[in-house]
């Protein structure tokens, strides 16, 4: 996957990890303070939200337990709080939205159908749009290193504060237009976007790793969208439209 670039906006003021360091399963994020009877309320809606996911479909059991450990109530407005666990899109601010508990497990679960991902694993991964964070916090759990961009800054100071707490130290935070990826990092094992054009901009296709996946909605006639999954092989692209999806637009530029 090549040298892991230096890069100054970590979480936490530790020592990097060694890019070639090996990735290990997580049992669960650090803890953070909070009531034990709050605590103990989420932790069963958000059992009963891996159920629904497991019957929806979902069969990765890393994904799920993924989806079972990070604390989405942790990342919405305490306005929106009861309905932190319902298969819903939430407002986040900025006209932005975080997604559905189904559309975040099904995406990672597609990720981990790449090539580089046959042990199970992710190597290093490029999230394009990392909104509240929360996805970032699932994928902390099934790659080696996170590197997510996102193009607005207030986005980005809330990821970094709703992150802040957990100390994830393989994600990586990026304020920047995502529509040009992060050259630095690449190649990538897997990328995934959080919001959908009419096309996959061509850096993200240069950044893909071989064996490596790209999830993103695309826009197609009429602008309704669907996810696109694209894996980059020694002879080159191959590309799969799959369901219909409903993102926000892929904008350029920094805000």
């Amino acid at each position: 996957m090549g040298t892991r670039p230096s890069f100054p906006a970590r979480l936490n003021n530790g020592p990097a990890p060694a890019a070639a360091a090996p990735a290990r399963p997580r049992a669960a994020l650090p803890p953070v303070a909070a009531s034990v009877s709050a605590r103990a309320d989420f932790s069963a809606m958000r059992q009963r939200m891996v159920r629904r996911l497991a019957a929806s479909g979902v069969q990765s059991a890393a994904v799920l337990a993924a989806m079972g450990t990070v604390e989405r109530d942790r990342f919405i407005d305490s306005a929106l709080v009861a309905q932190a666990y319902e298969d819903t899109s939430l407002p986040i601010g900025l006209n932005q939205t975080i997604s559905k508990p189904n559309v975040v497990a099904r995406m990672c679960e597609l990720l981990l159908g790449a090539e580089l991902a046959r042990d199970g694993k992710l190597a290093r991964v490029l999230e394009i749009g990392t909104g509240c964070g929360y996805q970032a916090a699932v994928l902390s759990l099934l790659a080696r290193e996170v590197y997510s961009i996102e193009r607005l800054r207030g986005l980005h100071e809330k990821a970094r504060e709703n992150l802040r707490p957990f100390r994830l130290p393989n994600v990586h935070l990026l304020f920047g237009d995502g529509m040009a990826g992060y050259a630095k990092g690449a190649p990538y094992a897997a990328i995934i976007a959080a919001a959908g054009g009419e096309a996959v901009p061509q850096a993200w296709l240069d950044q893909l790793a071989v064996g490596a996946r790209l999830v993103a909605p695309v826009a197609g006639q009429g602008g309704q969208q669907a996810l696109v999954v694209i894996d980059r092989t020694a002879q080159g692209l191959r590309q799969q439209l799959l369901e219909a999806v409903h993102f926000v637009p892929l904008k350029s530029g920094v805000a």
